[in-house]
């Protein structure tokens, strides 16, 4: 089944320094959708464990399987659009609404 539409919730203002999650959900899709991440339309990149000098500006983690994309803490560099996408290689991919998110 191809996914839905996902739901994204994304804080519309976030304090610099704390904790912020994101989240993206759709229950229809099977099997389980990935969700991928954007912000101002670029699709944010997973961490790995290279250590390498592009991840170090990485602050935060995204999970594919879960949606979530946490910011262990969000600065004023993580103010922008964001939105996700859902897919599981059945169908279209779904995005959610772009939503602004001002730290």
């Amino acid at each position: 089944v191809a996914p839905a539409t996902p739901v994204c919730e994304v804080p519309s203002s976030a304090m610099t320094g704390t904790v912020v999650e994101l989240s993206c959900k759709e229950t229809e899709g099977s099997p389980p959708s990935e969700y991928q991440w954007y912000k101002n339309g670029v699709a944010l990149l997973e961490k790995t464990g290279t250590g390498s000098a592009r991840a170090a500006n990485i602050t935060y983690t995204m999970n594919k399987k879960s949606g979530t994309l946490l910011f262990n803490t969000v600065s004023k560099n993580d103010t922008g659009e964001y939105f996700c996408e859902a897919s599981n290689g059945i169908g279209l991919s779904q995005k959610c609404s772009v939503k602004r998110m001002q730290v």
